[in-house]
């Protein structure tokens, strides 16, 4: 049996659409709906944001209001590698996903020795850099930070020294770089890519499970699968990423993608992929509730996270 702790990360820094930062009291209204004591049950700790930096200039286009995403990749360093060197199992409740690389980083401190395995179940490849980015959100970036990736072999921006600077401090949060492998990475439903980072999954052979494997393997198949892949790692995190979902679920998201895995096939994945022991942090991001209805992505997120801990702490 697992000692939970969650750790609240309400940043939205590094997303183009507002609202992701209410995505965790969005699962707590959900919880109090279902009446839960989920949040009562288990110790929550909040990290401190920056998102009094979202009414300033957006600073570096390339990679937009980084120095503040920066300092929350240091915070949640820091609190992940601290909930884990208790002996706790952090479970991250988080607006958007550049913190992930964050949490990374703080898995990484707190087993600097271990090789670190990663679920990213996601309809994005989150592989861009400064150079390469279309967008300049940062949420697209946080695992070519946790490989240390520039890719400048299919750089279409110029990103100025300052913004170079930055994105070598956020490589390097927590004193290591790269963090993770790309043999090392598993993408379950990732569907809206772009060619920059299609070039990187091919460059890698990076392991990649679609939706329609997963409808014709079912999720039991594709969970056994990921787990087998990442083998040869000594812990694993998964991220989950609502927009993982179909579009067609709920709008409670800023990036929904047509083509996604149903909310009861997230929850048998999740649930599944959760027995493994090697299973070291687990994370809900991207939740949107003023693009929802009725909060509803949340009510799907809440449930999730329920199989997912449940199965935890039965172990």
């Amino acid at each position: 049996m697992k000692n939970l702790k969650v750790i609240e990360v309400k940043s939205e820094l590094g997303a183009g659409t507002r609202g992701a930062s209410l995505g965790v009291d969005a699962i707590k209204i959900a919880a109090l709906d279902f009446g839960s004591r989920f949040f009562k049950q288990y110790q929550s700790i909040e990290v401190p944001h920056e998102n009094h930096l979202l009414l300033e200039s957006v600073g570096n286009t390339h990679a937009k209001r980084i120095s503040g995403v920066l300092t929350m990749l240091e915070r949640v360093n820091e609190e992940v590698a601290r909930v884990i060197k208790n002996g706790d199992f952090p479970v991250v409740l988080a607006g958007d996903h550049s913190t992930a690389a964050g949490t990374i980083a703080g898995i990484k401190s707190a087993h600097p020795k271990s090789r670190l395995g990663v679920i990213w179940i996601d309809a994005h490849a989150d592989l861009h850099t400064p150079y390469t980015t279309p967008s300049g959100n940062i949420h697209g970036m946080p695992i070519a930070v946790s490989l240390g990736e520039d890719n400048v072999e299919s750089k279409i921006n110029k990103p100025d020294q300052e913004t170079i600077n930055y994105w070598y401090q956020l490589k390097n949060v927590g004193g290591i770089s790269p963090k993770i492998m790309p043999n090392d990475l598993v993408y379950i439903g990732v569907r809206d890519t772009e060619k920059q980072e299609d070039y990187l999954i091919k460059k890698f052979s990076i392991k990649k499970f679609t939706t329609t494997e997963i409808r014709r393997k079912g999720v039991e198949k594709i969970a056994i699968e990921s787990l087998a892949y990442l083998d040869h790692c000594e812990i694993i995190y998964v991220s989950f990423d609502v927009d993982s979902m179909d579009a067609g679920i709920s709008k409670g998201t800023g990036t929904p993608v047509p083509n996604g895995i149903t909310e009861k096939e997230a929850g048998n994945l999740v649930a599944r992929l959760m027995e493994s022991p090697k299973v070291c942090c687990f994370e809900i991001v991207e939740i949107n509730p003023t693009l929802d209805k009725e909060n509803l992505m949340a009510e799907n997120a809440f449930e999730i996270l329920v199989r997912a801990t449940n199965q935890l702490i039965n172990d």
